[in-house]
Parts: C-alpha cells; sequence; structure tokens
C-alpha cells in the first residue's frame, strides 16, 4: 500500500525534481503535482514530464494533496506556506528537505497553525541545481532526518517515514535542535570552510587565478566542489541555523589555533595523532556505505 497516493512539491530543483523522478521509479501510482517560482524551471520540468500537474501557484499545486513537500530555500518556507494556506487540505502532512530545522518548525508552524507539520531532512545532494539535475538514485542508502514537533501524530510521522524509505532512504527520528546541532558540523561548517578557503585562493595577489586553477590538487578541487553551492541555499542555512554554526565555528576556530601551534613548534606528535584520527572517521564513514573509496569517491557518474 501507498503511503499518500497524492503529493504535491513545491521547489522543483535538485531536490525537488530528484523527489520526483524517485517517486515515479518507486511508486508510480502516485499523483504528482507541482510548482516552481520561476517561469522557465516550470517550463522545463513540465518537458522532462517531472509532474502530472504544473500549478501557475503554490496554492493550486496543493488543493487536493495528502503530502505537501516545500523544496525551498529554508529562508522562504514562512512566505511560500503562507502563499498556499487558503488551499491546503485540512488533513495534509506538511513537510519539507530544508538543511535546518527547528527555523523551519518555527516558520511553518506559525504559517500554518492547526496543520500537520512534519519537517526532514535528506541528507543528499550534489553541487548541481536545477530540474535537469535530479536523479532518482539520489535518495538510496542516505539518511533523512525525520524532526516531528512535540505531541506530532505518530501515524502521521510514520507515514511520512514510510514515504522516505519508499524512496530508498534510512530514516532516523530525531530532535530539531539537535538536528541542528549534528548538521552544523557535519555539513554547514564543512560548507562554510570550503567557501572561505577557495574564495582566499581567488583572493590571494601573489598567486593568480589562472595558477589556482591550473595546480588545483585533489583537496581543492573536492573544496571547490562543495563550494559550488546553491548560493541561495547555503545563505538561508547560515542564517537559520545561526546559534548552532557559530557555536561549532567557535570550536572549530580552538581547534584551529592548537593545529597552529602545533605546526609553529614543530610539534609532529600532535599532528601524527590528529591525522591518525581523523583518518580512521574517514574510514568509518566508507564502511557504513556513506561514501565510497574508489578514485573520484565513485562520482565520475550517478
Amino acid at each position: 500500500m501507498l503511503p499518500f497516493a497524492r503529493v504535491s512539491i513545491i521547489g522543483l530543483g535538485l531536490i525537488g525534481s530528484s523527489v520526483a523522478r524517485a517517486v515515479r521509479e518507486r511508486m508510480p501510482g502516485v499523483v504528482l503535482s507541482g510548482y516552481d517560482a520561476d517561469t522557465q524551471t516550470r517550463e522545463t520540468a513540465k518537458a522532462l514530464k517531472l509532474v502530472d500537474d504544473m500549478a501557475d501557484t503554490p496554492g493550486a499545486a496543493v488543493t487536493d494533496a495528502e503530502l505537501v513537500i516545500l523544496c525551498i530555500p529554508v529562508g522562504a518556507m514562512g512566505a511560500v506556506a503562507a502563499e498556499l494556506k487558503d488551499d491546503l487540505p485540512a488533513e495534509a502532512i506538511v513537510s519539507d528537505v530544508g538543511s535546518s530545522k527547528a527555523s523551519v518548525l518555527a516558520a511553518l508552524q506559525s504559517a500554518l497553525p492547526g496543520h500537520a507539520i512534519i519537517p526532514a531532512h535528506p541528507v543528499a545532494g550534489t553541487e548541481r541545481s536545477g530540474p535537469e539535475a535530479g536523479f532518482a538514485a539520489l535518495f538510496h542508502n542516505r539518511w533523512c532526518i525525520v524532526t516531528p514537533p512535540e505531541g506530532a501524530d505518530d501515524t502521521k510521522v510514520a507515514q511520512l517515514s514510510a514515504f522516505w524509505e519508499r524512496l530508498g532512504a534510512n530514516v532516523e527520528i530525531m530532535d530539531a535542535q539537535h538536528h541542528d546541532l549534528v548538521l552544523a558540523v557535519t555539513s554547514h561548517l564543512p560548507h562554510l570552510i570550503a567557501y572561505t578557503i577557495v574564495g582566499t585562493a581567488s583572493d590571494l595577489e601573489s598567486v593568480t587565478r589562472s595558477e589556482v586553477i591550473k595546480y588545483s590538487a585533489g583537496g581543492f578541487r573536492d573544496f571547490t566542489r562543495i563550494a559550488a553551492s546553491d548560493p541561495t541555499m547555503w545563505r538561508d542555512v547560515f542564517l537559520s541555523n545561526k546559534d548552532a554554526v557559530l557555536e561549532m565555528l567557535q570550536r572549530f576556530s580552538e581547534d584551529l589555533t592548537a593545529l597552529q601551534r602545533a605546526i609553529r613548534w614543530g610539534d609532529g606528535d600532535a599532528l601524527f595523532d590528529l591525522f591518525s584520527r581523523t583518518r580512521a572517521i574517514r574510514r568509518s564513514i566508507i564502511e557504513q556505505g556513506q561514501d565510497d573509496d574508489r578514485p573520484d569517491f565513485g562520482r565520475a557518474d550517478h
């Protein structure tokens, strides 16, 4: 039995279009409606046949939906929710795919009082964006963290969890504030560091930009992949998860100072111990199937 018969996807970029493709592949009986604020994106999504019904407004996309998934920047959640409020069925579950959860929960509960709000975060993505960038296997064997508010209907939480499991994800239930702290260190801080390193390399007066590009070693190339992520989405993530990001940034700054001290004083033992610990973490990530040890991380294709 399908968790939902009618699903509405608001926002048809990388994640939204991947949800649509995955639903088509794994739950072909589901009727999909969709909307995107960008006219060209709507036209592209139509041409790709991502959904059965492409609406011209958010409200028109959700009129008979059982599940509404907001695949939009976290900073836009409240405004878009307010736009679809009058057309949203009373029993529909409203969820999202954002990378910060406490702020999203607050925004959606404020805009849609009385409705079932169950935020979620599929921990998956690439540096690409747009409806053409999506692919059905994006969520396969990746985690989807569901963050129901206190007092949420257990049946509806189970329904949403079953939906993500059908798309190939492993579901974890977590408190929204704890999610934001975990993701601040595993996702948000690495992105912030990547943006900083690539920006620093670009600004160096003693090294030309052409040299930065020409002689990029593997480490810098990996940072540029992360730093190529959608700028609107990441601007909103940092602002919406400000407290947790600043807490992790302070801890990172202290650790960086200790590393700087070890290099200055030639403390090779301290460096070796740190590098050994971090190498073990990398091995654990591969062993748990959350990345690939093939050359280029197996990312040449989807």
